[in-house]
């Protein structure tokens, strides 16, 4: 495909996301930088279409992008360096408030809230970041008879809590060797090697104190399986319903369902990735799609952030902006990290 046969097809594509409608050749051939005649245009089209990137819904109608015109589209706009000006960084950059209050959460969160806000689409992220976290407190609360909260607290600022009923009342000599138990056997573990084969050592290595003991391991190893899985935050999703080329019943599926999107976004892959419905069974909205980055936490893959619109999106500016976004992420949550490796290493 020579460069000519590109800029129709983007042109062609172009002209779709802003009308919705098919697109005739006249019209192409008045723009500056197609600069042929309508047969010429016509002829481009026709062979455009021959490779699978255009189709005429209408024998008398022009022509409109097929799935596979949309990606080479895309994958045009991703390879060239379209870098957003200072005052829209500054814009963005106000958007994530990071100069307010920072945790991850928190960055995450202001995220697909922002993203949602400026593209009027639903955001989606996971965050990976938790399972590469380690255990830095655990504490026992007796809240009533034989009931306790264990209280697990990891290196990446999660808290989370259980309450587990146990058969007998724990005195201070149960507290006592427990609280030594997981000083000794579970402060400074990472989140990701608490594995079911280390769960049945930690049990035995409770000796005489396992049958009293052991409902409080489990309940730990449970809290440490919520936060292997990776947790998903949705903003947006009432802008979708405002969206007249979406269906409103798929969208209150999507809505009903939103972590299925999980399986979409977390696959293994470099850079910006687009998936469209008609690709998976398991994206709820018809006519619609999915723009993917990932962000990084130092050397190590810490989550994904997408956008969730109609398949008739401004990519040229949307790309970008999820670029910074991502990329704003990874560059905050790193230097964070280093910050606390280096007071690590002082207490040392």
């Amino acid at each position: 495909m020579n460069n000519r046969k590109l800029k129709i097809l983007r042109a062609v594509i172009d002209e779709y996301i802003l009308t919705g409608e098919p697109v005739g050749s006249k019209k192409l051939s008045m723009l500056p930088e197609i600069n042929v005649s309508a047969a010429t245009v016509r002829n481009d089209m026709a062979v455009l279409e021959q490779l699978g990137l255009l189709e005429q819904p209408h024998t008398s109608a022009g022509r409109i992008p097929t799935f596979s015109g949309f990606k080479v589209y895309i994958d045009t706009i991703s390879s060239e360096n379209n870098p957003l000006s200072d005052d829209e960084k500054r814009k963005l950059d106000e958007l994530l408030n990071i100069d307010d209050v920072f945790t991850e959460d928190l960055l995450i969160q202001n995220a697909t809230t922002a993203l949602a806000e400026i593209t009027k689409c639903a955001t989606v992220a996971s965050n990976s970041t938790p399972k590469f976290s380690i255990i830095t407190k655990v504490e026992i609360i007796p809240t009533g008879k034989r009931l306790y909260v264990i209280l697990l607290i990891t290196s990446s600022g999660n808290v989370k809590n259980k309450a587990c009923r146990l058969e007998f009342d724990l005195d201070e000599n149960h507290l006592d060797f427990f609280s030594k138990y997981v000083q000794e056997n579970l402060h400074g573990i990472s989140i990701e090697s608490l594995s079911d084969e280390m769960f049945e050592e930690l049990v035995t290595s409770l000796g005489t104190y396992m049958v009293t003991l052991s409902p409080l391991v489990e309940g730990i190893y449970e809290l440490s399986k919520d936060l292997r899985d990776d947790e998903v935050t949705v903003s947006g999703e009432k802008n979708l319903l405002n969206r007249d080329d979406l269906d409103k019943m798929e969208i209150v599926r999507f809505i009903e369902n939103k972590h299925n999107v999980m399986s979409l976004i977390d696959k293994s892959f470099e850079g910006i990735k687009v998936i469209f419905s008609d690709e998976k069974d398991s994206f709820i909205i018809g006519n619609s799609s999915l723009i993917v980055s990932k962000y990084q936490k130092g050397d190590k893959e810490a989550g994904s952030l997408g956008i969730i619109g109609p398949m008739r999106l401004d990519y040229s500016k949307i790309i970008p902006y999820l670029e910074y976004f991502t990329q704003k992420i990874t560059d905050l949550i790193s230097e964070e990290d280093d910050f606390n490796g280096k007071d690590d290493n002082r207490s040392d």
